[in-house]
């Protein structure tokens, strides 16, 4: 197996490791408004999430930007808490058709995943500098790190989808009690690892 691949698989691995899921947490809580049928709307804010961690993951891994790391790992969970509490505000489109159209898009929902996704590149980064140690060439295996991030996120993304389908239709649970149940556990969660955090628990 190829280094690309190698490194490939540990972004995929690192994302979808039970153990860090604080990035599973917010990839949930970006997904828990919507529904199958807007997997495109979906797939356009994961990718917005993607390009910002992209652009903080290649700065820090080539040492071009510094940052304290208990900061990053307590503004994780606070980007957590905020995308969850953004949904418990979210006005479920009146119609199907509405949800469908590109009218329903909300802007500022990309904007803040890009935003969001900055910060958790950073995260991301101090996992990546471990695995490179003193390795020349950086390029690829950071290229190939974050398209493992990005089929990770997929795959999380598409488990959601599809449990919120089942939900939704099989079960014919409310749109709006799932979002709002969905959410406060995420919120929930986020808030236990805030208070946990070094910096807060001093």
């Amino acid at each position: 197996m190829s280094d690309f691949f190698i490194y490939l698989r540990l972004g995929f691995d690192h994302i979808t490791d039970p153990s860090g899921y604080d990035h599973i947490l917010f990839v949930i809580a970006l997904c828990a408004v919507y529904t199958l049928g807007q997997w495109r709307q979906v797939l356009i804010l994961v990718t917005a999430f993607t390009i910002g961690h992209s652009i903080t993951l290649a700065l820090a891994t080539l040492n071009l930007i510094t940052y304290r790391t208990a900061l990053i790992e307590l503004l994780i969970p606070v980007t957590i808490l905020i995308t969850a509490i953004t949904n418990f505000f979210y006005q479920e489109p009146k119609s199907r058709s509405l949800a469908m159209s590109r009218k329903e898009k909300q802007p500022w929902r990309y904007a803040l995943a890009l935003a969001f996704g900055l910060i958790h590149g950073m995260g991301f980064s101090n996992y990546l500098r471990s695995l490179l140690g003193r390795e020349a060439d950086i390029i690829k295996p950071l290229l190939a790190f974050n398209i493992g991030l990005e089929l990770g996120q997929l795959v999380i993304v598409g488990i959601v989808l599809s449990i919120t389908y089942l939900v939704l239709n099989i079960i014919q649970s409310s749109r709006l009690r799932w979002t709002l149940i969905v959410s406060g556990i995420v919120a929930g969660m986020a808030i236990s690892l805030i208070i946990n955090n070094p910096l807060v628990a001093k």
